[in-house]
């Protein structure tokens, strides 16, 4: 207690320094402004700084600004982490008095409604799109499924597949599929299954719906049900294809099963199936995470020989398990050696490195590789500033991260809930006594809270 009292003057002036630069960074503008150009960023930036309905209902109706499809979808995915403000911006151009939504506007809409599990809303829109005929589509509806199996409600998300045909919306074989992958890739297998094995006549289910089940019990690490299902469709007389192959490979992996998944790989090649660049990728990423590392590199420099070029995604996960489970110097030998062959790197491959940089504490490489990330015309997405910011707050220093975090707010990449819990993290938890003051930091991280509300994304938890 009385440490902070003797605390060194200099951190008196931290706290409103720092608020200054978050304000900054998240300006609130009130006052009536001149129309905004028709640009996604600037409008972006138009709809998320304002406080007063009435005077952005005004210049976004204003007559000289010329309202497209393309450019609604575009503003509605980036406030993708603000969902409130998306809804807000898409109800203002529901009254517009010339320009009507289009169907993947509509599907936006929905989508961020039910992530906020505003059902209500849902089904408003629903009616909506129904009213003006552009829909419902079976994209609509396998929005609405896979946002209520992820929030828990499989059994309405199978009710909502069975009644699609009331929404003037017919069910095809597609959308069977498309029902049993989104319970499959939330664990709900067996639900899965038994409306595969209930429905799958009716439809007529073929060799993708097979292999959604078939993936559904790899993603459960029960490789023997997925081959009790190849086995079931071999006998139904349906072929199975390279997709099928290479789920059972990569469901050995995730299994542990690393011995089988060789000898799996091995009787592929010895049956001479028409083994890809995905198949390669698999085998090199799960010897990599156990720690094989030879072995993965030795898959790897093998591909060639057997006439399979490497595709960025193969390196970026040569280059995952190379900073995970030996270090990120022989990372970054295979990173230049892919761009002296001629690959250009993904943010992806930009994000693992910068991460295996900063978990071996080398801050500052990690921000020139950032840099270059520009210099390849591959700009920093968020997950880029948040692995930045978590290390530069775990290390304690607060300050850079918010350095980025400003250049978050004032760029083209917006925060998302994950950067504020960071932030509001590294305000409670003292890493360092000397660096970090208790009053002083929860006071920003309650400023940070403030301005979060005012952008429109209050989420319901934080991890504190």
């Amino acid at each position: 207690m009385f440490a902070l009292l003797r605390r060194p003057s200099n951190h008196f002036h931290v706290l409103p320094l720092l608020r200054s630069r978050l304000l900054s960074s998240l300006t609130v503008t009130t006052t009536p402004s001149p129309p905004p150009p028709a640009d996604p960023a600037t409008l972006t930036s138009l709809i998320l700084t304002s406080t007063d309905p009435r005077t952005l209902t005004q210049t976004l109706h204003c007559p000289t600004l010329h309202w497209t499809p393309q450019l609604v979808d575009q503003i509605l995915k980036r406030l993708w982490n603000h969902a409130f403000k998306a809804l807000h911006f898409f109800n203002i151009l529901s009254h517009h008095p010339t320009y009507t939504h289009s169907l993947s506007s509509f599907d936006h809409a929905v989508d961020l409604a039910a992530r906020l599990r505003d059902y209500k809303t849902v089904w408003t829109l629903v009616y909506r799109m129904k009213s003006l005929r552009l829909g419902p589509s079976p994209k609509t509806f396998a929005i609405i499924a896979e946002r209520y199996v992820s929030a828990g409600k499989a059994d309405r998300a199978v009710k909502i597949f069975l009644s699609m045909h009331e929404h003037g919306c017919r069910q095809t074989l597609n959308s069977f599929n498309t029902i049993l992958d989104v319970l499959c890739k939330e664990k709900k297998v067996e639900k899965a299954y038994n409306l595969f094995k209930a429905l799958g006549g009716k439809f007529k289910a073929d060799v993708v719906s097979y292999n959604v089940i078939a993936n559904g019990w790899c993603l459960m690490k029960r490789t023997n049900k997925a081959l009790e299902v190849l086995k079931e469709m071999v006998d139904r007389g349906l072929d199975p294809n390279l997709t099928t192959y290479n789920l059972i490979l990569k469901g050995y992996f995730r299994a542990g099963q690393t011995e089988e998944a060789w000898r799996f790989f091995l009787e592929m090649k010895k049956r001479k199936c028409e083994i890809d660049v995905v198949t390669y990728t698999t085998v090199v990423h799960g010897f990599g995470v156990v720690g094989e590392i030879k072995r993965a590199r030795n898959v790897f420099d093998g591909m060639v020989k057997d006439g399979v070029l490497p595709s960025v995604a193969t390196y970026n996960a040569l280059i995952q398990v190379l900073c995970k489970k030996d270090c990120v110097e022989n990372a970054i030998l295979v990173f230049e050696e892919m761009l002296r062959k001629g690959y250009v790197p993904n943010s992806t491959t930009y994000n693992v490195v910068i991460r295996g940089l900063c978990h071996a504490g080398e801050m500052e490489r990690a921000m020139e590789f950032m840099r270059r990330m520009k210099d390849d015309e591959c700009e920093p997405n968020v997950q880029t500033y948040n692995i930045l910011i978590r290390y530069f707050c775990d290390a304690g220093e607060i300050e850079k991260g918010l350095d980025l975090f400003e250049k978050m707010g004032s760029g083209d990449c917006l925060p998302n809930l994950d950067t504020y819990n960071v932030l509001i993290s590294a305000m409670f938890v003292r890493k360092k006594s000397d660096d970090l003051f208790v009053a002083g930091n929860q006071g920003l991280a309650k400023e940070i809270l403030r301005l979060q509300s005012r952008c429109g994304r209050l989420p319901r938890q934080f991890k504190l």
